[in-house]
């Protein structure tokens, strides 16, 4: 497992979704590692971590990794950090070892089984067409660089080829595959059954300080995404970005660490 360890402090543990990897967070790991030690992890299949042809790829081994991860690094007083796929990974750890979590900065993203699956993304699932899109033509990833973003005329070129560098062949995209295919559907999958426990687990924090970032505009994580984790952690302050979509750090970098450096400020 690739990670980036930067910094002093109590540790911002940064958490990804897909098919982002560890450099979604350089802009706020640049900002805060004068303070915090700031650690990033690339999940296994993702980023510069091994990408195994074989491997149980679901939300339930990705948390193991990151309980074990946080273990032998010996994280504590952790401010979780995390986006898409990474809120549930993040805090489906949070839940084993609660007491290693201090604090928790969400950003869109989903702590309960789905509430539903975009059309674009119930394509990708098709089998067969779903594997050659994905992993033939890498589409997800690519498609990603213009509709995960709200910015005018797109992400720039070099953070366009930055974002999608580590899945430059078919055998480099399977965890960006394996993550589509394990958005669950029925309350009988595993995965469902694991999101409903920490939807419902998540509430030993309620008194923990925890901040939602909210790219308005995604069409995915939508608004409704935030109001529900909201209902899980009432004391939940919440920033909405209206200009922002699903990848609100790249669309929104200086709104985003200013708000949590206001959150930091207001805990002191």
């Amino acid at each position: 497992m690739h990670y980036i360890d930067e910094g002093d402090g109590e540790p911002f543990l940064f958490v990804h979704g897909n098919p982002t990897w560890s450099f979604y967070w350089r802009e706020l790991i640049r900002e805060f590692a004068s303070q915090h030690r700031c650690v990033a992890l690339d999940h296994i299949g993702m980023g510069l971590s091994d990408k195994p042809p074989r491997y149980n790829y679901c939300l339930t081994q990705h948390i193991d990794n990151l309980v074990t991860f946080v273990e032998q690094l010996d994280l504590r007083n952790i401010t979780l950090v995390a986006h898409d796929w990474g809120g549930a990974i993040g805090c489906g750890a949070a839940i084993r070892i609660p007491d290693r979590f201090k604090r928790f900065v969400l950003l869109n993203t989903a702590i309960f089984p789905p509430p539903f699956i975009p059309k674009r993304i119930q394509l990708t699932r098709i089998p067969v067409l779903g594997s050659i899109a994905l992993r033939g033509f890498n589409l997800f990833s690519r498609a990603a660089n213009s509709m995960a973003t709200n910015r005018k005329g797109g992400l720039p070129k070099i953070i366009r080829q930055g974002l999608v560098a580590p899945y430059d062949h078919w055998r480099n995209r399977i965890g960006v595959y394996r993550f589509v295919m394990d958005i669950p559907t029925r309350s009988n999958q595993e995965t469902w059954r694991r999101l409903e426990q920490i939807e419902q687990d998540m509430s030993q924090f309620v008194d923990q300080p925890t901040l939602l970032i909210w790219g308005m505009r995604d069409w995915c994580f939508q608004p409704l995404c935030m109001e529900r984790i909201k209902i899980i952690l009432p004391h939940a302050k919440c920033v909405p970005i209206e200009d922002a979509g699903h990848y609100v750090v790249e669309d929104a970098t200086a709104t985003v660490i200013r708000a949590i450096h206001d959150d930091l400020d207001d805990l002191k």
